[in-house]
């Protein structure tokens, strides 16, 4: 016989919740704040939306950091589901554990020390930085979470499917992108959303790679900060939760509607 959740259960449930949730609860509330003083709520209104809107530094990083995760985890995703590729499907190669252990690098290594080291990197080629060179640095860290991810739905995945289809002469490039993409779909999008996410987090791997003309928004706002907080990082942070909040939502749905065709794939036929 089922039971409830106990009350013990309930209330931890609860204040995990409220500890993840409610100080982002409180930063939209007071982004709407008629006040100056991010902390004393004085009545309603949405005038530091329109103060937003005309600070020409904080959109410019807005802009800037959309563009890097966009472009960052895409060609993140690329790569790091290459790599889970590679790693599952090409069984026991010369190099494998060294190259497992340089993809995975950056899941241990402290973000100072990747950040330092792509400086290095970037200053021996010459490369001048800006906003290239913090998409690479985006991508080279939060491909090994990609590849994580992707990895771990190869692995469970029925083989019999992609043999069935080579035995009956599909091709083995053909065959990924019409039997084992389809099916890793999710674990792909949430490799995406992973690296974009942590792609509009990073401070640390930006500073350290950003130049001229490409400051981030968590850079911008960390600048700020040590001045103050105000209402307008208060509103330019809730416009930055709605767009992962709708990107999260768009990915569930996806993600939903594939597993609905999956099921009505597999499922029998129904007898005449």
């Amino acid at each position: 016989m089922k039971r409830g959740m106990s009350p013990i259960n309930l209330t931890v449930l609860t204040l995990g919740f409220a500890f993840l949730y409610l100080p982002i609860f409180i930063l939209i509330v007071f982004s709407f704040n008629e006040s100056k003083l991010v902390n004393v709520w004085a009545g309603f209104s949405t005038k530091w939306y329109g103060e937003m809107a005309a600070n020409d530094a904080l959109i410019d990083a807005a802009l800037v950091t959309l563009e890097v995760g966009l472009v960052s985890s895409t060609l993140a995703t690329i790569l790091g589901t290459m790599a889970a590729v590679l790693l599952t499907r090409f069984g026991r190669f010369r190099g494998r554990t060294l190259f497992a252990g340089m993809v995975l690098a950056p899941l241990v290594m402290p973000e100072v020390i990747i950040g330092l080291a792509l400086l290095l990197m970037f200053l021996s080629l010459g490369l001048s930085r800006g906003t290239l060179t913090v998409v690479i640095a985006h991508a080279t860290f939060a491909m090994a979470y990609v590849t994580v991810i992707v990895q771990s739905r190869l692995m469970s995945m029925d083989r019999a499917i992609e043999e069935a289809a080579q035995d009956l002469g599909c091709p083995p490039f053909r065959t990924f992108l019409n039997i084992t993409l389809p099916i890793i779909a999710p674990a792909v999008i949430a490799g995406w959303l992973c690296a974009f996410t942590l792609s509009l987090d990073d401070l640390v791997i930006a500073s350290f790679t950003t130049g001229p003309g490409a400051t981030t928004l968590p850079m911008k706002i960390y600048s700020q900060v040590r001045l103050g907080v105000t209402p307008e990082i208060n509103a330019i942070s809730t416009l930055m939760i709605g767009v992962v909040t709708a990107g999260v939502i768009a990915a569930s749905l996806i993600n939903r509607r594939s597993h609905r065709r999956q099921g009505r794939a597999d499922a029998p036929p129904r007898p005449a």
